[in-house]
């Protein structure tokens, strides 16, 4: 312990500390002179973002079966961390040797600024804040390390001269921690006027608010009665907009101007088109409960969700583009440069695939699209539900390969007969007599004809349907358990309307989604 605490206090410490503080001013430097550039100039997301282009499926559905919808919370945390030690280490170097120091500063420069002018939709100009943060982060080391080498060169530090001048190694100390203070200070508020300067400078948000949706010209069905399962504490049948899964490759919102917005239709199509939002308002909008899932949802998950959504159907816009004869996939292309493969025939059909503007009776929130993107009912989202969507080419899977298809994911991604447990959780204590069993289950496209509880390795036993409102929405269920005192397990199963009987068979979400019985195990009182 006494080691370790004459190491905190020793130089390479102190080093270590002014390679943090000098990394904090390239960070907040960048930040602040960000705030004039786009979202994706700054370093943060622009690592981040480069990060997330080179993890592999493994690790992304690790991430995402672990963390859920906080895994970009996660990845932000890990690259603190990292950065921090990078730092550490580029500050001990510095130490010793200036030069390799210096070398490391801007070997970790380049990372940055390669990392943001490969973004998308992003300018070369775009690399100034990582440039000016990267010789901002430099000359605060620097005048760090000056403060440093001056204690080493002090004669007083050496425990043979102590008495001598005790007085002037400490009062350099005390330099260097409120040199290194006033640094940190700097930084933050340096990135907080970056980020309060970009939220002013963004009119998006107060635009979406402003915006009044149009009448469709083909309403939504009423929901009928008797969606929702009977048992209490089953998810509602319709979403919140605030607690419908999030789980895409944006770390930073893309805010795009809905009066600027364009889609771009083109490729293997006799007519290019092009639409401007106001194209869409104008258009004959469809409206329609659709459930959306992700292909990440392991078994049992919560990454689904069920909405209303509003949009230009996008048959209607092919028909507009005129496909040629030999396309068979549409590439849909996200302004965060995001990539999904929809197979042509989808989109063509009567399942009511739209170009969405609406959510719940609002506007597109801005995470989940703003102001446009596809909803496609009967696929995972990897392959079709593209926010913030800005072009399309009409191609074939032959010749083109979507953002996660490039990554081992399967080209096609038509979503599997899945129930879910949601009451009691797993784990739950219950007390014996009647318990209630309920949740929820999907086959979009396909619709929910049966689903069965099953109780330790008893029989098989029907529950209750709740009513179905269409075959592209979730339909709940509920079930009734006379549970007797010890440990239990529940499982559950659905069956389409094709007939087919949700597989027992375990199958990891990658590549075309997990498979397989949810096992919820209780213990009754």
């Amino acid at each position: 312990m006494k080691k370790l605490t004459n190491w905190l206090k020793g130089p390479t410490a102190l080093a270590a500390l002014a390679g943090v503080a000098a990394a904090a001013v390239v960070l907040s430097v960048a930040e602040l002179i960000g705030a004039f550039f786009t979202a994706r100039a700054t370093p943060i997301i622009a690592l981040g973002s480069t990060f997330i282009d080179f993890t592999p499926p493994w690790l992304k559905d690790f991430a995402i079966a672990t963390f859920g919808t906080n895994d970009k919370a996660a990845l932000f945390a890990g690259m603190g961390l990292t950065i921090f030690l990078l730092a550490c280490v580029l500050g001990a170097v510095a130490y010793r040797k200036w030069a390799l120091g210096v070398a490391g500063v801007l070997l970790m420069g380049a990372v940055i600024v390669a990392s943001v002018v490969t973004r998308a939709s992003v300018e070369p100009l775009d690399a100034i804040p990582s440039l000016i943060g990267t010789a901002a982060g430099l000359v605060v080391l620097r005048l760090l390390m000056t403060r440093l080498w001056r204690m080493r060169q002090w004669p007083g530090v050496a425990a043979d001269v102590a008495a001598k001048g005790a007085e002037r190694p400490a009062t350099t100390r005390r330099a260097f921690f409120a040199a290194t203070g006033i640094t940190a200070a700097a930084a933050a508020i340096a990135a907080t006027g970056g980020r309060l300067l970009s939220a002013a400078r963004s009119n998006v948000a107060q635009a979406r608010e402003s915006l009044q949706l149009p009448s469709p010209a083909k309403a939504a069905p009423a929901i009928p009665a008797g969606v929702q399962s009977a048992a209490p504490g089953v998810t509602p049948w319709v979403t919140p907009n605030n607690e419908f899964y999030r789980i895409d490759t944006a770390l930073s919102v893309p805010e795009i101007n809905a009066q600027d917005w364009e889609l771009r239709v083109h490729g293997l199509v006799e007519q290019e088109v092009t639409l401007t939002f106001q194209d869409l308002l104008d258009a004959e909008l469809i409206e329609s409960h659709v459930t959306l899932t992700c292909v990440s949802n392991p078994v049992g998950g919560n990454l689904a969700g069920n909405a209303k959504w509003l949009g230009f159907p996008l048959r209607e816009v092919l028909k507009m583009a005129r496909p040629t004869e030999g396309a068979d996939m549409v590439l849909s292309t996200s302004e965060d440069g995001f990539s999904a493969s929809t197979p042509l025939e989808v989109l063509q059909d009567d399942r009511d695939a739209m170009l969405a503007i609406g959510m719940n009776g609002e506007p597109l929130p801005l995470e989940h699209g703003y102001p446009v993107r596809m909803v496609v009912p009967g696929l995972y989202g990897f392959v079709s539900a593209t926010k913030w969507v800005v072009d399309l080419e009409v191609t074939r899977f032959a010749d083109s390969k979507a953002y996660w298809t490039d990554r081992g994911w399967s080209e096609r991604g038509p979503i599997k007969t899945m129930a879910r447990v949601e009451v009691p959780k797993s784990f739950a204590q219950v007390a014996a007599g009647k318990v209630a069993i309920g949740g929820t289950a999907w086959a979009q496209t396909r619709g929910i004809t049966k689903v069965e509880v099953q109780i330790d390795n008893g029989p098989w036993t029907e529950a209750v349907l709740s009513t179905e409102a269409s075959v592209v929405t979730w339909r709940q269920w509920s079930f009734e358990w006379d549970a007797t005192p010890g440990p239990h397990y529940i499982k559950a199963r659905a069956t389409d309307g094709t007939g087919e009987v949700q597989t027992d068979k375990r199958a990891d979400p990658v590549p075309d989604g997990a498979s397989g019985w949810q096992s919820v195990m209780v213990t009754v009182q």
